[in-house]
Order: C-alpha cells, then sequence, then structure tokens
C-alpha cells in the first residue's frame, strides 16, 4: 500500500474496535455534546488519567449545560482546581452560559457557530461536531500532529501553521463517511498509547507497515518541533497574616495569569525585600503586620510560560483594621476548602 495514494482508515478502526480505551466520557451513545466538550477542554494540557476523577466529579455537581450556567464564578474554580490552565474553566463557563441564553441550553452544531464559543477552537470544535454530531470534522491535536509527521514523513516543524493545515486536510482525506468521530477518537487512542512520543511502539501499530518515517528508520527523530525558551523564574514573597484564628486572603485581578482566584498576600522579591513590599501593600489597607524572621516554606509553581518560586512567611496582625472590601477578607480554617486557590496557594496552609 502506498500511504499517499490509499486509504487506511480501516486498518485503524478494526484497530479502535479491539483495543479503544474505555473512558467515563464514552459511555454513552449516542454522545451528549456536553459531555464530549468538558472531557476535551479537560484533556488540553492533562493526561488522562489525571482527568478521570475530575470529570467524574464535575458530572457529579455540573449534570448537564443548565446547571454550569446557573453556578457562580468561585463554584466553578473550586470545582476545576488542581486541573490548572484556569482559563479554561472560565472559558467554559462563560461559553455555555451563551450556549443556554442564545441556543436554549443545546450545544450548536454547525462549525461556525460552536468555534465562536468562548475557549473553543479548531480542535474542540471538531471533537464535538464528529464525536457527538457525527459531522466529519478533523480534530488535530499534538497526537495527530506527531501520528501524521511520521506516517507522512513531514520533516517541517508541526507546530507551523502550514503544517497544522497539511494534516488536517490528510485527515479529512482519510475520514470515513460513517464513522468520523470513532476515526477521531482512534488516532486519539494511537498517539496516546502507540505512536508516543521519542519511542513509538511500531511493532503493535496497526499503520506500521505502511508507515513513511518507519520505513525510513526516522519514527523517533519526527515529529520536529520548535524548541521552547526555557520559562523565567519569579521570585516570589508570600505572607500569611493571622489575627485570632482567622487568616487574610485576597482575590486576584478578573483578568490575567489564575483570574480571580484567592491567594494570600504576596510581592514579588525575596527576603527583607519582598517582606517590606508585603508590609507595604498591607500598610495601604490600613494593616500593620509583624512577620516571622524565619521562613515557614518554599513552593515552585510551573506554568506554561513561567515559573513561581514562593517563599513563605507567617505574620501576624499588630494594628489596623480593614474596611470592607468584597476581594479580602479574614478567613476561618473552616472556609479554606471552599475557595478556589491560585495554583500554589493551596498548600500553603500545610506548612502554617
Amino acid at each position: 500500500m502506498n500511504i499517499k495514494e490509499e486509504h487506511w482508515s480501516s486498518l485503524l478502526l478494526d484497530w479502535f474496535d479491539s483495543h479503544g480505551r474505555e473512558l467515563p466520557w464514552r459511555d454513552e451513545s449516542p454522545r451528549d455534546p456536553y459531555k464530549v466538550w468538558v472531557s476535551e477542554i479537560m484533556l488540553q494540557q492533562t493526561k488522562v488519567e489525571t482527568v478521570r476523577p475530575y470529570y467524574d466529579s464535575w458530572m457529579e455537581r455540573f449534570p448537564n449545560i443548565k446547571s454550569l450556567a446557573a453556578a457562580s464564578q468561585d463554584d466553578v474554580l473550586r470545582q476545576w482546581q488542581g486541573l490548572g490552565y484556569y482559563s479554561r474553566a472560565r472559558n467554559l463557563h462563560q461559553a455555555v452560559q451563551e450556549v443556554q441564553a442564545k441556543y436554549g441550553g443545546r450545544v450548536p452544531d454547525t462549525k461556525k457557530e460552536v468555534r465562536a464559543l468562548k475557549g473553543v477552537g479548531d480542535y474542540t470544535a471538531g471533537a464535538i461536531l464528529s464525536l457527538a454530531y457525527g459531522k466529519k470534522e478533523a480534530a488535530v491535536d499534538g497526537n495527530v500532529l506527531r501520528i501524521f509527521a511520521r506516517l507522512y514523513d513531514i520533516e517541517e516543524n508541526v507546530l507551523s501553521t502550514a503544517v497544522k493545515k497539511q494534516v488536517a486536510a490528510l485527515v479529512e482525506e482519510q475520514m470515513p463517511d460513517d464513522r468520523p468521530g470513532a476515526f477521531n477518537e482512534a488516532l486519539m487512542d494511537l498517539g496516546a498509547t502507540i505512536c508516543i512520543p521519542k519511542h513509538p511502539r511500531c511493532e503493535d501499530c496497526p499503520l506500521g507497515d505502511i508507515c513513511l518515517a518507519r520505513a525510513n528508520g526516522k519514527e523517533s527523530e519526527l515529529p520536529l518541533r520548535q524548541v521552547k525558551k526555557k520559562a523565567p523564574v519569579e521570585k516570589i514573597t508570600v505572607v500569611v497574616p493571622r489575627h485570632g484564628t482567622k487568616w487574610l486572603v485576597h482575590r486576584r485581578p478578573p483578568k490575567g495569569l489564575l483570574a480571580s482566584m484567592w491567594e494570600f498576600p504576596n510581592a514579588p522579591g525575596t527576603g527583607q525585600d519582598g517582606i517590606d513590599a508585603v508590609r507595604r501593600m498591607l500598610a495601604d489597607k490600613g494593616l500593620r503586620v509583624s512577620v516571622d524572621d524565619s521562613p515557614a516554606g518554599s513552593l515552585k509553581s510551573i506554568f506554561s510560560h513561567k515559573v513561581w518560586q514562593l517563599t513563605v512567611y507567617e505574620g501576624e496582625l499588630t494594628d489596623g483594621k480593614m474596611g470592607e472590601e468584597e476581594d479580602w477578607q479574614w478567613i476561618d480554617r473552616s472556609d479554606y476548602d471552599a475557595l478556589p486557590w491560585a495554583g500554589p496557594h493551596g498548600k500553603i496552609t500545610a506548612m502554617v
């Protein structure tokens, strides 16, 4: 078989019918577009085994579009906590509210309408339309790019727009009319279990005999990706102020990294410089705080574009009273688990 001329989808689908993964978001037929949507958003930049318990918990709390649309943002973020990339949850929440208001709670079934929803890109749109509605739409993610780069011996950067368009066209060329959703999921499973990064399991691959990269001995060299720049490290001082049995926390701005999530007072810097910066911030709120000389501990949080290195100190309110501010609160320990925390701040109480 010449892979550049023949259709090989039947080979892949036969393998998928026997080896496809059993996943909680695949347990219905026909598929619920809302559940497909949630699962695909959760799976972005997150492994399947990590997502499973979050998906199950999410569906218990928000079983349908109506329940999610009616929820508060804090409730949504709290339910998402631990998955990271919190803009995904905020965008999903906003988009579901639009679906509830504009489409009567039914996820639209055209690419233009689905693609217009907040946080829905070409991949997620293709997944929803093919898996839930049986539409012949490609869903191209990193797994699919890797598979096709190897199958067709594509030596260009797979993250380039040109290669992504090339792969999308190849996917649609191979996609069968009667099982577009199964074809997309088969590619997902092949990339996750067989055509894996660095050391593909070519001997177990249903397409191994027609793979050009394997024939040319380049299966471990492809795909080619741009080298990522090393993420900068931001050193941050965190102070946990106490007043009796309460802790002082504040909400981050509504836009930007970890938007609208809660954290302890903090400022850029280390040592005394960082402590003084936090004290000045609290002084602006009318509060004077004493801070321990030695840190209670440290935490590191890695994002896609930066690294936070947090040094945590305990503090005690010595003077002042803060006016009523919605984004600044004194909370009891019992309130701690109810708030959606900004990344590593959810782990700080273990050290203070």
